[in-house]
């Protein structure tokens, strides 16, 4: 195993994730140049690039991390505060009435703000993600290339979907394996692959790769991909919220949507093909055999 390659395309893999901060300040004046040249200074619909990346980190940001930090660590413990001042810390009311209030005030916040507005915001998301990711092929690579169909598209996002859950599913479980921190390793090592996986799928599917072309690409050349996603798989797992960690990764994907458009990866950097999908794509194809059929199956 050649540890030097393996290394070198880490890294770069490393550098490429951080383009799409740097590529952001360019992105659309240059897309706006190029099209106001292309139909000779007529009137064009301008890019919102930037535009739908502020847009994703006040969403996520301003509103849904602000005000999970706000509930957590300003509202529960102000009222936790006033409980122990008026009753004392060890009294009856604080430790059952207040444990029973913060049952209660817990479960209407997650149903009336948290729930609806984490829906929403996915929904949201996946517009601005499409249209930033559409926006940065169109600047480096031109017209998107379709399917051959749009039942193989549906079929093939589908398919996606579900070995992307499966995937997250059989990281989480290997990060429970009892010997330290070789768990926590085999879990970040997975869940930067899968980032990765995000990061390039919309450019993959813009260049009309299906679904295991862009598996197998990731296999092959693994060292690579597991440094691009490795710093957005960091900056989301240090959080012991699982909310405010999926708020991080919202602000921060619209970045690494354009890194992945702008990056070139590394190939050939390993002879070993690193088949960590092999499973999930395994029981997906299992799970679709009887329904979908073999429009979506995977080999």
């Amino acid at each position: 195993m050649d540890m030097k390659g393996i290394t070198i395309a880490v890294s770069k893999g490393i550098i490429d994730s951080f383009k799409g901060m740097i590529a952001i300040f360019y992105l659309d004046k240059e897309i706006n140049k190029r099209a106001q040249t292309r139909h000779n200074k007529q009137k064009h619909e301008e890019s919102k690039v930037v535009h739908n990346v502020i847009q994703c980190a006040l969403l996520n940001g301003g509103v849904f991390l602000l005000s999970v930090l706000l509930f957590e660590y300003v509202l529960l413990p102000s009222i936790d505060a006033i409980f122990r001042t008026m009753f004392g810390a060890e009294s009856f009311v604080t430790n059952v009435v207040w444990s029973w209030v913060k049952f209660f005030i817990l479960k209407i916040y997650q149903t009336a703000w948290l729930v609806p507005l984490f829906l929403l915001s996915k929904v949201i998301n996946a517009l601005w993600f499409q249209d930033i990711a559409d926006s940065a092929y169109r600047y480096s690579r031109g017209r998107p290339v379709s399917f051959s169909s749009i039942s193989m598209f549906f079929a093939d996002s589908i398919f996606s979907i579900v070995v992307q859950c499966l995937f997250l599913i059989q990281a989480t479980l290997t990060s429970y394996i009892p010997i330290y921190p070789l768990g926590y390793m085999l879990y970040t090592v997975q869940v930067a692959l899968l980032y990765s996986l995000y990061s390039f799928e919309y450019k993959w599917c813009n260049m009309g790769w299906e679904l295991h072309k862009r598996l197998s690409f990731i296999e092959e050349n693994w060292p690579y991909f597991i440094g691009f996603g490795l710093p957005l798989a960091i900056f989301t797992n240090i959080w012991d919220s699982w909310v405010i960690g999926g708020c991080v990764f919202s602000i921060l994907f619209p970045l690494f949507i354009i890194s992945g458009n702008e990056a070139s990866p590394v190939m050939g950097a390993s002879e070993y093909h690193l088949q960590m999908f092999s499973l999930v794509i395994a029981v997906a194809n299992t799970l679709f055999s009887r329904t979908i059929g073999q429009a979506v199956a995977v080999h």
